[in-house]
């Protein structure tokens, strides 16, 4: 879980424009609408992706800063780890549900992030991503509103190969 609060950290201090919390990241390229990141963390070095939504509903509502990133993790095989980043405290106990195409994925909160609970369904979620053109992203507010985010996931596939060759 270290490692999930250590990319969270840090994204959160992008999104509010501070560096007190953690290294600033530097930009390894950007590849349609996916930027390819990497900073070094006790002496290792993190590297993921990280896209904006394309479309964010409803528009009635302050949505803040509002994230989905893939990191990389290694120790042996190189695997990745999608994540969801609201930019508001997600429903304590709720789900986020993610959809590419015709296949959803449930991803548990805490704060105001959620993932895959198992390494098995963040491969699939990550081969339908690769495979996919938009990614849907329905999560509930702490003050119980339903939102709902659009990705585009055009460049997908190339920052995720630009990230794994990251050392």
């Amino acid at each position: 879980m270290f490692g999930k609060t250590s990319v969270a950290t840090l994204i959160l201090t992008i999104g509010m424009g501070g560096t007190a919390l953690a290294q600033t990241p530097a930009k390894l390229d950007q590849f349609d609408y996916w930027g390819a990141y990497s900073y070094k963390a006790n002496n290792n070095t993190v590297c993921y992706v990280l896209s904006t939504p394309t479309a964010q509903a409803p528009s009635t509502v302050s949505h803040g800063d509002n994230f989905f990133l893939v990191s990389k993790r290694t120790g042996g095989v190189v695997t990745f780890e999608p994540q969801f980043m609201a930019g508001y405290n997600l429903r304590d106990g709720s789900q986020v549900t993610v959809s590419v195409g015709d296949k959803n994925f449930s991803l548990f909160t805490r704060g105001s992030s959620a993932w895959v609970d198992t390494a098995q369904g963040e491969a699939n979620l990550v081969a339908a991503m690769k495979a996919g053109s938009t990614m849907t992203v329905k999560a509930v507010s702490g003050r119980g509103t339903n939102t709902s985010y659009t990705y585009s996931l055009k460049g997908i596939s190339s920052a995720l190969n630009a990230v794994q060759k990251c050392k």
